[in-house]
């Protein structure tokens, strides 16, 4: 029998992580499973409880292959020929947390749920962020294997 979690049952707590030479998508399909809650056994789709993430460290993010001068996100205005296109490296130079959030945005689901889960994605350029005071529990990437990222 499943059993469902009720909203004043709900805890959340936060997570660091270090993006240095970290490659965007394994980064940003660690940190959709944290947001959604799918790292907790109290997961319902259609409920948000999941976590905090804060990313620091993000201009030395990294895409492999020829992705970061290839790679091209398009945009509509909604005026006839009003197409926009921009490539990784224009964007992280203009916004440099903007690709790593695009690709965690295109992992949670549509909808009203799934704009609430990406406000809990605290992107930071440097290595200083101002939420020390919550204690975010450290994740290092490159100690954890990709089938244990985060059990409570």
């Amino acid at each position: 029998m499943t059993k469902f979690i009720k909203k004043d049952q709900l805890s959340s707590s936060w997570y660091e992580i270090d993006a240095n030479n970290a490659v965007v998508g394994r980064l940003a399909t660690i940190i959709s499973k944290i947001i959604r809650g799918k790292n907790k056994t109290t997961y319902t789709p259609h409920m948000d409880h999941g976590d905090f993430v804060i990313v620091k460290n993000i201009e030395k993010i990294k895409f492999t292959g020829k992705k970061f001068q290839n790679k091209k996100y398009y945009k509509h205005t909604g005026h006839p020929g009003g197409i926009k296109e921009t490539t990784p490296e224009k964007l992280q130079e203009k916004k440099p947390g903007e690709a790593l959030k695009l690709a965690v945005k295109r992992m949670l689901p549509g909808g009203v749920l799934g704009k609430k889960q990406l406000t809990k994605l605290k992107i930071y350029s440097g290595g200083d962020h101002p939420h020390s005071a919550q204690n975010p529990k450290v994740i290092e990437l490159g100690k954890m294997n990709s089938k244990n990222i985060v059990r409570n």
